[in-house]
């Protein structure tokens, strides 16, 4: 009994200083979702493009990466970095911004899903990343009540895996309106690299302790940098 009371303590206490963190942290995640109708990927795909390289000149810019899933391929991504919210605020009313948002919609199956985030564990960014690398992005969810019980093994996580052989970021931040709502970024040499890690002890050490407290399937994708 006192040995789960001094766990629940110390779990209790890492979330706060967590969120502690997150507080005095101004910079900001934006983690974008788009569908395009299947016939009009090349499309969104020069689109992203275009708005990448637009975007690179905004002040306040950390990372701007526009991505493409594996499977399937009409599904795009946008994860931006920004120092602050003011930053991010001018690149939204930005002209290239409103552009592209108005170029995408006729191409669109669904409209963009755009999550703002917080940093929870992250580490130094390192340069940008060349084009043969593989994102693997992932969604942990849980109740609010068992928020605290995933978040040391999310830290735990985190540093383990930027030991993997081939690992260039893993990060893991949470969503603004909802905090029981992570996102967990990783970036790899290759696909062989991502996969070794897939079968690390420590990746299979928290999906024991992750599954036990989601309801919802372990929402995991793999992209390429556009």
């Amino acid at each position: 009994m006192r040995t789960m009371l001094h766990l629940a303590l110390g779990a209790a206490l890492i979330s706060a200083m967590t969120q502690a963190r997150a507080q005095d942290d101004p910079t900001v995640y934006v983690v974008s979702y788009i569908e395009v109708v299947p016939a009009q990927k090349n499309q969104g795909a020069a689109l992203l493009r275009q708005l990448a390289a637009a975007t690179r000149g905004d002040q306040g810019g950390l990372r701007f990466e526009v991505l493409q899933r594996t499977a399937p391929s009409h599904h795009f991504m946008i994860l931006e970095i920004w120092k602050d919210q003011q930053a991010l605020d001018a690149h939204t009313a930005a002209a290239h911004t409103k552009e592209f948002r108005d170029k995408l919609k006729p191409v669109l199956m669904a409209p963009v899903d755009d999550r703002f985030c917080l940093t929870t564990f992250i580490a130094p960014l390192p340069p940008p990343h060349g084009k043969g690398v593989t994102y693997v992005v992932s969604h942990v969810d849980v109740p609010p009540p068992s928020r605290d019980k995933i978040t040391e093994p999310l830290r735990m996580l985190a540093e383990a895996s930027r030991k993997d052989n081939g690992n260039l970021r893993f990060e893991v931040v949470h969503q603004k309106n909802r905090t029981n709502h992570f996102t967990v970024v990783e970036v790899w040499n290759d696909r062989k690299a991502s996969d070794a890690h897939e079968l690390a002890a420590h990746t299979k050490d928290f999906r024991a302790v992750l599954v036990p407290l989601t309801g919802a399937l372990y929402d995991q994708r793999w992209y390429s940098p556009l």
